[in-house]
């Protein structure tokens, strides 16, 4: 998609406002601050002496292996319905 077809949407997350550009609508990229920004402020109520670096990374590493633990459901309920087309 050409740069002037992409979407620039203003988002806060963890007190910090940035853009992001992208193809997706500005409601989608909202939800995905919106999301990062809850996510940042649960690990910080466990863990209040991480600095917002160290919050950041470990808020990507939780979202990193929740999205592979859904990938490997997905692929098991894909497997599974193989199965009982087959």
């Amino acid at each position: 998609m050409a740069e002037d077809h992409k979407i620039r949407t203003s988002v806060k997350i963890y007190g910090y406002t940035y853009k992001i550009v992208g193809a997706e609508t500005s409601a989608h990229m909202e939800s995905v601050a919106s999301i990062v920004d809850k996510k940042m402020r649960e690990i910080h109520a466990v863990a209040p002496s991480l600095d917002s670096s160290k919050l950041a990374v470990l808020t990507a590493v939780n979202t990193v292996h929740d999205n592979l633990k859904l990938k490997e459901r997905v692929e098991q309920l894909e497997n599974e319905l193989r199965k009982l087309k087959g």
